[in-house]
C-alpha cells in the first residue's frame, strides 16, 4: 500500500478552508429557555442584546447589584454571578432575588418594582454573562 504525499498547495488549501469556516461563523448567540422553548436572550458581537436582555442590564444597574457582586459580576462581598449562574436554576434565582439570603447579606428585592418587573430579563442578562455569550458587563441594545 502506497501513500501519495500531500502537496503544499493542497495543505494550504485545506488550512485556508478551515480558517475561512471559523471567520464566517456569525458572532451571535441565542440561548433557549429550557422550560418554555423560546429564546432566553439574543446577543450579537458579545455586547449587543435584545430589548428584554437590555432591560435586565438596566435592572442590574438600577438595583446597584454591582456593589456586592462586582461591576463585571465577578464577585466582591457577594459571590461571582458568572459562576453561580452556571448552576442556579431559574426558580432558585427568582427565589433569591425575591426573598434574599439575609443570613448571607443578600437583601430581598420584592419591594423594588424595577427588579420585580424585570426578573426574567435580569435572569436572561446574567445567564448570557455566565454562558460567555455576553462578553462584557456593559451592553447596548440591538437595533432592530
Amino acid at each position: 500500500m502506497s501513500f501519495t504525499p500531500i502537496t503544499p498547495l493542497v495543505a494550504c488549501t485545506v488550512v485556508l478552508m478551515m480558517v475561512s469556516a471559523l471567520i464566517t461563523v456569525p458572532a451571535s448567540a441565542q440561548h433557549k429557555d429550557a422550560g418554555a422553548g423560546k429564546s432566553l436572550y439574543k446577543v450579537v458581537d458579545g455586547t449587543k442584546v435584545d430589548s428584554n436582555t437590555m432591560n435586565g442590564f438596566r435592572a442590574w444597574r438600577s438595583a446597584a447589584c454591582d456593589r456586592c457582586h462586582g461591576a463585571n459580576q465577578q464577585g466582591l462581598v457577594g459571590p461571582s454571578l458568572i459562576e453561580s449562574m452556571k448552576t442556579l436554576s431559574k426558580e432558585e434565582f427568582v427565589k433569591v432575588v425575591t426573598e434574599g439570603r439575609l443570613d448571607k447579606g443578600m437583601p430581598s428585592f420584592k419591594t423594588s418594582p424595577t427588579v420585580m418587573e424585570h426578573t426574567d430579563d435580569l435572569y436572561a442578562y446574567l445567564k448570557g454573562r455566565s454562558n460567555g455569550d455576553i462578553t462584557q458587563a456593559r451592553v447596548e441594545e440591538l437595533k432592530q
